[in-house]
């Protein structure tokens, strides 16, 4: 069975933009966000920080010149609290095809990009512990950050083809 390692280096080829999503005053819901920019702070430049909104970037996202986009999300999975997932674009769109937090679904917006052009959609995920109001990221979510960074710095110096320019900025 491939490991996650495996599964990124397979997949994520040429340039690959992370999307980090979620809420910084909702515990572990900032997590796709502080993974986002954990990977950016190490050198990865293709960073947007969507936040509560991923669906105002899917033009961009699909226009951009990337083969890859990874949401980085907090997602209900029903596992252990920092248990990791990773799905690509048509799985999102089965898992997550319209109920959502967000104004258009994971799944929406994946489909959305892909059916614009070559770039391939995925979704890296761990299951939250608590996304109350005013919380830190847990333990496990911190432990996974750690580990998943590692992971996406190591997946995307190897697959690095050339310095590119930054694709987004918060606003």
């Amino acid at each position: 069975m491939p490991t996650l390692r495996d599964e990124l280096r397979r997949r994520l080829a040429g340039r690959v933009c992370l999307v980090g999503v979620g809420n910084l005053d909702r515990g572990d819901d900032a997590f796709g966000l502080r993974l986002a920019e954990a990977v950016r702070d190490r050198g990865h430049a293709d960073v947007i920080l969507a936040e509560r909104t991923p669906e105002r970037w899917t033009d961009r996202l699909a226009r951009g010149g990337f083969q890859s986009v990874v949401f980085l999300d907090a997602v209900g999975i029903e596992a252990a609290p920092g248990d990791v997932i990773f799905l690509a674009g048509p799985e999102i769109a089965a898992r997550y095809p319209q109920v959502s937090t967000h104004k258009l679904s994971l799944g929406a917006i994946a489909r959305l990009i892909e059916a614009a052009g070559p770039t391939r959609v995925f979704l890296l995920g761990a299951q939250p512990y608590t996304v109350a109001h005013g919380a830190g990221l847990s333990a496990p979510l911190r432990r996974t950050l750690e580990t998943l960074r590692d992971l996406l710095v190591e997946t995307l110096i190897s697959v690095r083809l050339e310095p590119v320019a930054a694709c987004g900025e918060r606003s």
